[in-house]
């Protein structure tokens, strides 16, 4: 399906929008925060941050396709046969938020870990300009070389103290589409949350085919959280996802948030929503803990 509604916002267009600040004004004009990408900065009071106490926490790497990828895992110190929560980066790459999530899932009782998935196309985190991040990494990693690197990062979690046979996937923006895809992948999937996710585009080369195309592939349940106010995913696009899997008969959902935009799960940027993200998590933690039993 291709993307032509005049009402829908380009990824770069919506991230300004949605964040309320000017990308030079705030590179210039703020101090960068270790850990945090460029091209995230500036860092809201906000920002949460997890500690490791009672957790084996840290960088990782394990062998896909071509190299030995870095990683981000978390897990509870000592334990093992645990349930598997693979974490897919936002846009910006594998920097200190998307590893604090880790964290959160760790803390919950998940062996969390979250795969560097731009790092054959360069460290996204060190980019300030968002244009250029896309023009010179987003745009140039093919979907298929993430399905792959997902498979090998779930069979690493099987050997490092995760259970394999418990495989969950979550995401933000551009992981949350990521999601949708792994979902009609990998049919030992149990369940995946997709947070901000698009589901409808245009096509490229690399990235043949959006989650609306591939409804009727999806083997495990997935739960969508949309924030109502995300210009770059309108209202329509969800509605049409919807039905798309209510229509091929599929148990996922979307849970579309009131007054929240896009990035609100983001508590180190401006469209932090609260109330949103903390009823967003929630909901992810309960729909993993039922399918990952």
């Amino acid at each position: 399906m291709t993307d032509k509604s005049p009402e829908r916002l380009s990824e770069d267009q919506n991230w300004v929008r949605s964040t309320q600040v000017d990308r030079r004004a705030a590179i210039l004009g703020s101090a960068v925060l270790t850990g945090y990408a460029l091209a995230a900065q500036p860092v809201a009071a906000s920002a949460i941050t997890t500690d490791v106490i009672g957790l084996d926490a840290g960088m990782t790497s394990f062998q896909t396709a071509g190299l030995r990828m870095n990683a981000y895992r978390a897990k509870p110190s000592g334990k093992r046969n645990l349930p598997v929560v693979i974490v897919v980066q936002e846009i910006f790459g594998l920097h200190e938020w998307v590893k604090d999530i880790c964290r959160r899932y760790a803390k919950a009782g998940f062996y969390a870990i979250a795969p560097d998935l731009y790092q054959r196309q360069g460290d996204a985190t060190k980019i300030a300009d968002f244009k250029v991040l896309i023009g010179d990494i987003v745009s140039k990693v093919p979907d298929a070389q993430v399905m792959g690197d997902l498979d090998a990062v779930a069979q690493f979690a099987g050997t490092d103290g995760g259970n394999a046979a418990k495989l969950g996937i979550t995401g933000f923006c551009w992981g949350g589409r990521i999601v949708w895809l792994y979902a009609a992948h990998n049919p030992r999937l149990k369940a995946g949350v997709a947070c901000y996710g698009r589901v409808v585009g245009q096509p490229t080369v690399l990235q043949p085919k959006n989650p609306i195309d591939l409804v009727p592939a999806i083997k495990a349940p997935v739960l969508g959280l949309y924030g109502a106010l995300d210009k770059g995913i309108t209202q329509a696009d969800v509605a049409t996802m919807n039905a798309a899997l209510k229509a091929a008969k599929k148990p996922s959902t979307i849970h579309v948030f009131a007054g929240a935009d896009h990035g609100f799960f983001a508590d180190y940027r401006p469209s932090y929503n609260e109330a949103a993200a903390k009823q967003g998590f929630a909901e992810g933690l309960a729909w993993f803990r039922r399918h990952l039993k």
